[in-house]
């Protein structure tokens, strides 16, 4: 056998044991791979020996293997994903850096980058980006090929830099070029505003590492305020998620005991609950109403979950994201990484969050918008998007609108000078509207029950 096809076998089974060394995603002491594992081997490299005799152009050996490792893990589902050294160093500063972007969170979705929710306040969210619109070009290059940390690297640069964006959603009659200037992504997560005489709305944009502080800060100030606070609207929509232990730590706000979230998993290492306490409950039981969107994903979809389980709040709005699965990553050698779904969240009642999402117990849909159907969520498989077909997909790209740059895709302007919405803007809104009344309803029936 060829030494280069030697190397290969070496690579590959050095790869298959470092998937089940320890680590957060591996368990201790695990039994080397099985010999199926081990006869999928010498099938993989009988392959990669006759694509690199017989192939009709010379090949990269390095490139198939990466391919192949790729395609096992993306076969998995469309949250784990085999890294190359440059996405691996990418997702390090998605965690830890400060960048300049646009503020939105994207998701590999029907194969087309899909945009989970934009962030408040940022260029994404004033140009009016949508949960659900999808990214089809990114500076006139297709997105269909591309990797998520590919996408991502090409939409962040410098502040004040422009990049234009073609996007398509559910009505367009055709995709539009869209120019954004990007911006450094703003850290608050929380802003409060009193809506009525003793309602406090406060809207949480993500999890971040003192958002729950900055929760409990909000709700000082109400307390103070004359008149005090007597209810409580929290808006999580177009909120995709963050650190699971904010999302915890708010919900054992409004939660004296009993299950918050369980994480359940294959391996017993990757299975775990969590529950509320007494100790990190507000002194007051204040009536709650939260509202939801098709952008409210990951820990905004746990507190609402647990809270209408517990019959702690009421839900207003529409159907959440559901992106309920819990990703390790994983350094491996060289510089490669792997994410790999491990765990999914589940509510205290049991209830999957992957793909389902969270229902709400009172229906509103947003502002209608001309569409055909409801924009995606997660478990959406009948997509009306472009599709992969061959000499069709050029067609498609043929027809991406040819006007300038610089359309907006719906934004409002009744919004501060930090991009939030004014009190008009927001005592206009539909959903408000309902959660002031529902507000109300319960405020009548607490003052009966005393």
């Amino acid at each position: 056998m060829k030494p280069k096809i030697l190397r290969v076998m070496a690579v590959l089974a050095c790869l298959a044991v470092l998937l089940i060394l320890p680590g957060q995603a591996r368990e201790q002491n695990a039994p080397y791979p099985n010999e199926a594992v081990y006869e999928g081997l010498k099938l993989l490299t009988e392959v990669i020996e006759l694509v690199e005799r017989n192939y009709v152009d010379e090949v990269d050996g390095k490139k198939l293997l990466e391919g192949a490792l790729k395609g096992m893990i993306e076969s998995l589902d469309e949250h784990s994903a085999f890294m190359p050294p440059e996405a691996f160093d990418e997702i390090q500063i998605d965690t830890h850096g400060e960048f300049g972007g646009l503020g939105i969170v994207i998701a590999m979705q029907d194969g087309l980058v899909t945009v989970v929710a934009p962030i408040e306040g940022t260029p994404a969210d004033k140009a009016g980006v949508r949960a659900g619109d999808r990214i089809l070009e990114v500076e006139g290059k297709p997105t269909k090929n591309m990797e998520l940390w590919e996408v991502v690297k090409l939409i962040r640069g410098p502040k004040g830099t422009d990049v234009v964006l073609t996007m398509w959603r559910q009505g367009f009659d055709l995709p539009k070029k869209v120019r954004f200037a990007r911006d450094i992504i703003p850290i608050e997560s929380v802003y409060s505003i009193a809506l009525e005489s003793g309602i406090g709305y406060i809207r949480v944009t993500n999890f971040r590492d003192n958002t729950t502080d900055d929760f409990k800060n909000a709700i000082r100030e109400f307390e103070k305020a004359n008149p005090s606070l007597a209810g409580l609207i929290i808006d999580f929509r177009n909120n995709p998620g963050g650190l699971l232990t904010q999302a915890i730590s708010m919900s054992d706000l409004f939660l004296d005991e009993g299950l918050v979230v369980s994480i359940k998993g294959r391996r017993a290492n990757h299975t775990r609950t969590y529950t509320a306490s007494k100790r990190g409950t507000l002194n007051k039981k204040y009536p709650v109403v939260i509202l939801v969107n098709k952008g409210t994903a990951s820990a905004s979809e746990i507190v609402a979950g647990a809270l209408q389980d517990h019959n702690r709040a009421t839900i207003i709005g529409a159907t959440t994201f559901g992106k309920g699965s819990v990703q390790s990553l994983e350094a491996l050698r060289d510089g490669y990484g792997i994410k790999l779904t491990i765990a999914r969240y589940y509510t205290p009642s049991g209830r999957s969050i992957q793909d389902e999402g969270i229902v709400p117990d009172i229906v509103v849909e947003p502002e209608k918008v001309a569409r055909k159907r409801p924009e995606p969520v997660e478990a959406d498989t009948e997509m009306e998007v472009p599709e992969d077909n061959g000499d069709e997909d050029e067609k498609i790209y043929d027809r991406m609108d040819a006007a300038d740059p610089g359309i907006k895709l719906g934004a409002t302007e009744d919004r501060d000078v930090y991009g939030r919405p004014t009190t008009k803007r927001l005592l206009e809104d539909k959903v408000i509207v309902k959660a002031l009344e529902v507000m109300g309803e319960k405020l009548l029936q607490a003052g009966a029950g005393k």
